[in-house]
């Protein structure tokens, strides 16, 4: 498994738009950078993960897609909790993620100058770890490269979590931070949760003893070999933590402690201090790096910037970015709709102008709530408008269960009714590829594929959808009574906008005529907002 080495020095570009200012944490193959977009004059934070030698212009693509898709996802799912990718590149063997800027520190670089946290703070920091991982693992996706390099402490309270979808970005164990690396994976086997669960062991056990349970011997081979064969050195410090972190490190994953008991007992451990917070001491002189840039005034030629101040001066003026929002994460990046229900539509075909099977659109009275009669849908629908801008009839007394989204990014509309056990989903994203096909095939299916229980019906079909190139792919999954099956259609809007509709209802009642006219209805009658 051999490496490219990048050589990258401050100051320098990344694509013809990125700065480099500062590195800010090293892990092997990895390195942190605070940077500026060039074009947006917004400052970000670059990530640099050294690939395999080999990696051709396909792997590029396929890799900057699915860290780009994968960010979108989690996004969606914890809000503020995730960084934002705003762009993936790869220039000489080199990935660059670059995300919005994160107002804190790397865990690495904070257990590097504070020491080792006591156990309290470190449940704390883990307890958060969770619920990112358990909503990744309830939507099928496995982080895979979590360490230490990979969880910013927010200057204010809380953590930020990267790397999503570096996972199988190269044919290699584990691109960063090889010490924290499962056994299975070591081995190159196939991954799911548990090794998420065993990182967050080793991160428990670095946070209190100060140091990996798996020390770091220079080439990710010899490390890797270290994590399967060497036994674990017991904790010394981790005080009431450590039947939980021996319980995570357990090599055999099946052994492992589930999520549940995880939670239970560093929720235990955290009300021993309900006031203890995950914060982190800001550091002004690398937080002023870049307000130093804007406010000592920069000359440009093409895509050149030209730094007239130094770090000296760096330390006074990080408030004054903050408070012209400069700063990401002074801002709202994400946000939940406040209205939990959509307000009745007066036409059916909302700005599409036809009805989804192509025929004209029925007459409505302006202004009156549509009726059966009205708009020609069957008896118990009504079309609805979605503050989101997109409309589409539904059944009578379903609204909208949950909202997530992404800030100019993406969004997720989930409908249903209590006591049904049919929801439709409606998500929105602007950075879909240009065939709907492959994103089914290449970006959906595998996080399905490892939930374990699911199973594809027939092949992923291209079709057209309003005139535009779509595909529909149809699913099983859960067990027992929880069985499901899902239709969804994703359809391309242009300019990488796309949209997909997810019909989910019980595995035996989905081909029921009920069922069946409701899927009709929503496909034709769902129009997107002008977006």
């Amino acid at each position: 498994m051999t490496m490219v080495q990048g050589h990258v020095s401050a100051h320098g570009s990344v694509a013809g738009r990125y700065r480099l200012l500062e590195a800010v944490h090293r892990e092997t193959n990895h390195v942190c950078w605070y940077g500026e977009d060039l074009e947006a004059e917004r400052p970000r934070l670059l990530t640099q993960t050294v690939l395999p030698e080999g990696t051709g212009q396909d792997d590029a693509r396929r890799i900057t897609a699915r860290i780009m898709r994968m960010s979108e996802t989690m996004g969606l799912l914890r809000p503020g909790r995730v960084a934002t990718v705003v762009d993936a590149v790869v220039e000489a063997g080199t990935l660059w993620t670059v995300t919005e800027w994160i107002d804190g520190t790397p865990l690495g670089e904070l257990l590097a100058r504070e020491g080792a946290f006591g156990h309290v703070r470190a449940a704390r920091v883990g307890l958060e770890l969770l619920d990112v991982l358990e909503a990744a693992h309830t939507e099928g996706v496995t982080h895979g490269e979590l360490g230490p390099g990979q969880v910013f402490v927010r200057d204010r309270g809380g953590v930020v979590v990267t790397g999503f979808g570096l996972a199988g970005a190269a044919l290699v164990p584990r691109l960063t931070a090889p010490s924290y690396a499962s056994p299975e994976q070591a081995r190159d086997e196939r991954i799911g949760p548990a090794a998420d669960l065993w990182a967050l062991g080793a991160l428990l056990y670095t946070m209190t003893e100060g140091r990996p349970p798996f020390r770091d011997r220079g080439r990710p081979e010899a490390t890797l070999q270290g994590v399967v064969r060497l036994p674990l050195r017991a904790p010394l410090r981790a005080g009431p933590l450590g039947r939980a972190v021996q319980g995570l490190l357990r090599k055999d994953s099946r052994d492992r402690l589930a999520r549940p008991a995880v939670r239970e007992a560093l929720t235990r451990i955290t009300n021993e201090d309900p006031g203890t917070v995950t914060r982190a001491v800001p550091r002004p002189r690398l937080r002023g790096v870049y307000a130093a840039v804007r406010a000592a005034g920069r000359a440009r030629s093409g895509r050149t910037m030209v730094l007239g101040t130094t770090l000296a001066v760096a330390t006074v003026t990080v408030a004054v970015l903050a408070a012209a929002h400069l700063l990401p994460g002074t801002g709202t990046s994400g946000s939940t709709a406040a209205s939990g229900t959509v307000v009745p539509s007066s036409s059916p075909t909302g700005a599409g102008g036809r009805t989804g099977d192509g025929a004209p659109p029925p007459s409505a009275t302006p202004g009156a709530s549509p009726s059966a009669t009205a708009t020609g849908l069957p008896a118990g629908f009504r079309v609805l408008d979605a503050p989101e801008g997109f409309s589409l009839a539904l059944p009578e007394g379903w609204r909208r269960v949950s909202t997530t989204r992404v800030s100019g990014l993406a969004y997720r509309v989930v409908f249903g009714a209590d006591g049904d056990a049919r929801t439709l989903a409606v998500t929105y994203s602007t950075q879909a590829g240009p065939d709907p096909v492959v994103v089914w095939r290449d970006d959906v299916e595998p996080s399905l594929e490892r939930q374990g229980a699911y199973r594809r019906i027939g092949d992923i079909r291209a079709t057209t959808y309003q005139g535009r190139r779509a595909a529909d792919m149809e699913w099983l999954s859960g067990t027992g009574n929880g069985r499901v099956r899902t239709f969804g259609r994703g359809f391309l809007l242009g300019g990488r906008r796309s949209f997909s509709l997810r019909w989910t209802t019980p595995a035996g009642d989905f081909a029921s005529p009920v069922n069946e006219q409701a899927l009709k209805v929503f496909l034709r009658t769902f129009r997107p907002g002008p977006g």
